[in-house]
């Protein structure tokens, strides 16, 4: 399997079969400089220092029916949580830290990755570069036949600061400032208090640092991939056109753009649900390890539509993965 980290970029399309065709295929734009990251050390696991994003431009399954507008193109975006590792089963903080997947976690990788190979095949498979989701999409990718894994660092989990490598319980005594900014177990009685813009201590991000990061670059996947998909659409629909009409050739492209398959962390996929639903973006939701959270992106408008969040259907089947969930959306 060819990995590819950074700059990533949606697969090309097939070789021209008519010369004469070739000229109807476009290449995609690059990433804009807004969003493109420059390549960047791993974390050090011994020191507790990683790398900061700061300074860089319920349980169960929940459904959401929402009509896509007619005519329009949408990219559906599976955003899959990464399996279990031993720091989620002890209840560390991990952020950007860099442990790997645990057997359970591999697992669990292996359960998900088999439900994803027998759905539509994704155009292309993309992951955070920190081991534990790049294990998991290596996994998710082989199944699904997709032979080009895209790594990058813009899908990376929140830097947690000086809450990464701790216990929760010890950090929420050790460091109760600190937890301050970090929402999800915020009581908020201080009404000036700004958790969206708050820098967690020790070069962490604030929520608004990572749900940009985390929207703008998925966006951008999914306008490339659009594009790419609808130039695959014409190309085929001039190559049969004598034979065929263009639905009978290109059916899930022509009606949906494009399906990709995304490999992320706990609160970076809890800003995706946010970002497509503001009026409830403080409810706190659970997101299991290797949970399915499925998103259709408008190519055209930008608009975010919430399919599915926190399906765990596959692992409710194996018995001995129904309580794997040691760190929850919690240790990220």
């Amino acid at each position: 399997m060819q990995v590819t980290v950074f700059p990533s970029s949606p697969a090309a399309a097939p070789r021209c079969l008519r010369p004469r065709l070739s000229s109807t295929l476009l290449r995609p734009s690059p990433l804009p400089a807004s969003i493109r990251y420059r390549p960047v050390p791993p974390a050090c696991c011994s020191c507790g220092s990683a790398v900061t994003m700061a300074d860089w431009a319920g349980t169960g399954t929940h459904a959401v029916s929402r009509r896509e507008p007619e005519g329009e193109r949408f990219v559906e975006v599976v955003v899959v949580r990464h399996g279990e590792t031993s720091w989620n089963a002890s209840r560390i903080v991990q952020g950007q830290m860099d442990p790997e997947l645990n057997e359970i976690g591999r697992r669990q990788a292996v359960v998900v990755a088999r439900r994803l190979s027998r759905e539509a095949r994704p155009a292309a498979v993309y992951s955070s570069d920190l081991k534990r989701a790049a294990e998991t999409a290596e996994i998710i990718a082989k199944a699904c036949g997709v032979s080009n894994l895209l790594l990058n660092e813009a899908l990376r989990e929140r830097h947690m600061g000086h809450l990464q490598g701790l216990k929760w319980d010890d950090a929420v005594n050790e460091n109760p400032g600190v937890f301050k900014g970090f929402d999800i177990f915020e009581i908020k009685k201080d009404l000036d208090f700004d958790e969206r813009n708050h820098e967690l201590p020790g070069g962490g991000e604030s929520l608004n640092q990572l749900s940009e990061r985390c929207v703008s670059y998925l966006s951008k996947v999914a306008q490339d991939q659009s594009r790419l998909a609808y130039q695959i659409f014409m190309y085929y629909s001039l190559l049969f056109m004598e034979n065929s009409e263009p639905e009978d050739v290109y059916p899930d492209v022509a009606s949906t753009g494009e399906r990709v398959i995304v490999v992320s962390h706990g609160a970076a996929i809890m800003e995706l649900w946010r970002h497509t639903d503001p009026p409830n973006n403080s409810v706190r939701r659970k997101i299991p390890n290797t949970s399915l959270n499925i998103f259709r992106i408008s190519s055209a408008t930008g608009q975010w539509i919430l399919e599915k969040c926190g399906d765990v259907a596959h692992l409710s089947q194996n018995d001995f993965l129904e309580n794997a969930f040691g760190g929850d959306g919690a240790s990220a």
